[in-house]
């Protein structure tokens, strides 16, 4: 069965989403200031190797995720740093939602079912893993369902105070295990977790 990857950037305070919308807390946000090291970038990049559907929410896709990394695809054809790109465009695309009638973005379905059945139903299909990137509604509620297989961590040099976290069950936790924890030159920590059982 295929695994539900959910990668997010996250402070080292923990949270995805800080108060504070204009802090500059990521060392990239996405666009041409990449503050990551070499080692970084090709780790990032070996992640893709492993996926071959992106699961979405509406809100991610409507705000252009598909469209940003398809240009970067077009932009940095050759550059190594940026194969991740044209997997992304090559990838298999599931948008879950109720809300549209029909995907505008090339390779991209609209899943209409309900969240646990639609995502456990992809988890059955034969082919290489699932990876999804948020934003914060969507992964709580993923997180929430206990949907998500593998939680990878971008974990930023940066504190920003207060802020939205995927993780909102303060009754009885979020009990993970460590898969795996890497330092980078450049100051990211990428933490990797299974849900422990």
């Amino acid at each position: 069965m295929r695994k539900l990857i959910l990668q997010m950037q996250m402070s080292v305070d923990g949270y995805v989403s800080p108060a504070n919308g204009n802090l500059d807390w990521q060392l990239w946000g996405w666009g041409d200031r990449w503050g990551w090291d070499e080692k970084l970038k090709r780790d990032f990049n070996a992640v893709f190797e492993g996926i071959d559907t992106i699961l979405l929410s509406r809100l991610v896709a409507q705000e252009g995720y598909l469209d940003h990394w398809g240009r970067a695809a077009k932009r940095f054809p050759a550059d190594p740093h940026y194969a991740f790109a044209q997997k992304i465009v090559d990838a298999r695309k599931v948008v879950l939602t109720g809300k549209l009638e029909s995907s505008q973005w090339e390779r991209t379905v609209i899943a209409r079912g309900g969240m646990v059945e639609e995502v456990n139903a992809l988890k059955r299909e034969p082919g290489k893993d699932i990876i999804t990137i948020g934003g914060v509604g969507f992964a709580s509620a993923l997180v929430a369902a206990g949907l998500v297989d593998e939680f990878q961590f971008f974990v930023n040099p940066t504190a920003v105070g207060a802020g939205r976290s995927v993780f909102h069950d303060t009754r009885k936790g979020h009990k993970l295990r460590l898969l795996r924890s890497t330092a980078y030159e450049s100051g990211m920590v990428v933490n990797r977790y299974a849900p422990a059982l």
